[in-house]
């Protein structure tokens, strides 16, 4: 018999919907940070009670549940020490005679784009615990990075 006679539906053909993956490590966020992940998870919640196409819902709901559980994960990093680099600094530096200024932020935050790094970024890793003043090895290059200046990122 052939397997169209057998099938019991189209589902069992489909390509299983896995789901999002989640970074590894711990979920570190600032406090802007915590507040986009609210407001995604706001919308999302908006955009699946307005109901929709199954297929397209199915995925929403998928979205929220990353969502949801990066909200429940979220811890807010401590305020970084004056004068030292964590998440949360916003960091001018000197690279390769170029100044540049970078944000350390939590994953769901990052904008490389936007020079708003994760903190687990290789980059972000190499600063993380800098003084001011204070050169940096990175990529395998001794005191690549001289701290320019450290802050704390305006609200």
């Amino acid at each position: 018999m052939s397997v169209a006679f057998r099938r019991e539906s189209d589902e069992e053909h489909k390509e299983p919907k896995f789901e999002l993956p989640l970074p590894p490590g711990p979920n570190m966020v600032t406090a802007r940070g915590l507040a986009l992940i609210e407001a995604k998870v706001a919308e999302l919640e908006a955009a699946v009670a307005a109901g929709g196409e199954e297929e397209a819902l199915e995925g929403l709901k998928r979205e929220l549940r990353y969502w949801n559980t990066r909200r429940t994960t979220a811890q807010i990093a401590p305020e970084p020490e004056e004068g030292v680099v964590g998440i949360g600094s916003r960091v001018r530096i000197r690279m390769t005679g170029k100044k540049r200024v970078i944000d350390i932020v939590g994953h769901d935050e990052a904008d490389p784009s936007a020079d708003r790094l994760s903190f687990q970024a290789p980059l972000a890793k190499a600063l993380i615990g800098a003084e001011e003043g204070e050169k940096v090895d990175f990529a395998g290059k001794p005191q690549a990075i001289e701290i320019v200046e450290i802050e704390t990122i305006p609200d």
